[in-house]
């Protein structure tokens, strides 16, 4: 672990090298100058400090054999066999990744009775698809899916695992990482490759205020998790060549201390990432009552209702509607904002949308740094037009001529 060395006999001036520090991790012990646990390793007093005062030392790294390891690998998700559309997604960005380096696309498939399900993956260009399959795997649980693809990743060695930022590959990539002792870079939103197969993982971070650029350049496998519609699905290849692995693992690293007793079925309702179109309302809206009128112009486009955080917050909007970083992402054809002044948080939820249309009457506001369609001017005065355009239109012409005409 690297550290910070304190030189005593280059320090003239104690309460001068005390104020080094903007975290107060230095203090005075019996006449000497130590290092508390506040310090966060900013290296300010090595830079700042009298010359020769402070040294930073940092442990050796241990270089891996990075040529071990090969292969881009994508978890599949799924339920009962039915295969999350992320996974497509990821493995659309997994084949992007590998031919820059010349790696093959992996994908694990861990479940009971699933065999069957694997030709889709083997159609959108996967290499190989490698199975867990058991009827101790029927059903999520944690212990024995983790052991399922902790023996995937000691006999392959991939360089990458790739996983849907979904509530199971929250649960699972963790737990895998922690096992191999190596880095897990959550909600990803850019991926890219070096030609020494070090991945390059950038998300927001700090409430979206920076974009945090992650390597893990002395471990393997990299571990990222990626939201869904946050990449896009890759086209279909004719005369899919991959082939399908039946992998085998002992029944006793499949025991759980879970028991599944019973599993419902959730009622089946489009969730706002499966909207084509969107209209977002905002706190540029004076009153909750007010929002009927988004609500009538979504009607009329065949469109869900989504907020800004400040929306769910207020209780005007369902949090499941919540568009950004700590909400949702969307990627419908069209998407509507509304008085939205397009702070970086909500941006990198809806960026990916097919086409954007923009009100507000802040001109500079930075929402229209990606909008394709800008309405300068009030939401009170702009929306009343729309809903009444529309409506002149709606006997004329049906719903998808007027989005295509949006």
């Amino acid at each position: 672990m690297a550290k910070i060395i304190v030189n005593q006999n280059k320090i003239d001036n104690i309460e001068e090298v005390l104020e080094l520090c903007p975290f107060g991790a230095l203090e005075e012990i019996d006449g000497k100058v130590e290092i508390n646990a506040a310090c966060k390793m900013c290296k300010m007093c090595v830079k700042k400090g009298p010359e020769g005062t402070f040294e930073f030392e940092e442990d050796e790294k241990v270089a891996i054999n990075k040529d071990e390891w090969k292969g881009i690998t994508v978890y599949v998700e799924h339920s009962d066999g039915e295969i999350h559309p992320v996974t497509y997604e990821l493995i659309g960005k997994a084949r992007e990744l590998a031919a820059k380096i010349n790696h093959p696309v992996y994908c694990v498939f861990v479940g009971n009775n699933i065999k069957d399900k694997c030709l889709p993956l083997l159609s959108y260009g996967v290499d190989e698809v490698f199975v867990y399959d058991d009827e101790e795997l029927d059903k999520f649980r944690i212990e024995p899916y983790t052991a399922a693809v902790e023996n995937y990743i000691s006999k392959i060695k991939p360089t990458i695992m790739l996983f849907g930022g979904t509530t199971i590959g929250r649960s699972l990539a963790p737990r895998l990482a922690a096992r191999f002792r190596t880095g897990l870079t959550a909600d990803c939103t850019i991926l890219d490759i070096q030609e020494n197969t070090d991945l390059d993982q950038i998300r927001p971070a700090f409430g979206g205020n920076i974009m945090a650029h992650i390597n893990t350049p002395n471990h393997r496998p990299q571990f990222a998790t990626v939201r869904y519609k946050i990449f896009n699905a890759p086209e279909k290849v004719e005369n899919p060549t991959g082939k399908i692995t039946i992998c085998e693992i002992e029944k006793n690293k499949l025991q759980s201390n879970i028991k599944v007793l019973e599993t419902k079925i959730k009622n089946k309702v489009i969730g706002i990432e499966d909207a084509e179109v969107v209209v977002v309302v905002s706190r540029a809206f004076k009153k909750a009552e007010d929002i009927q009128m988004a609500e009538k112009l979504a009607d009329l486009l065949g469109a869900q209702i989504g907020g800004t955080r400040p929306t769910i917050e207020a209780g005007w909007v369902d949090p499941r509607k919540q568009i950004g970083l700590s909400g949702r992402t969307v990627k419908p054809k069209l998407i509507i904002t509304c008085g939205v002044s397009g702070a970086v948080q909500f941006v990198a939820g809806m960026k990916g949308s097919d086409y954007i249309i923009a009100i507000n009457q802040d001109e500079n506001a930075p929402i229209f740094d990606v909008a394709h369609l800008a309405l300068i001017g009030d939401i009170y005065e702009i929306i009343p037009m729309l809903i009444e355009k529309i409506e002149n239109s709606i006997n004329s012409c049906s719903k998808q001529d007027i989005l295509a005409k949006a």
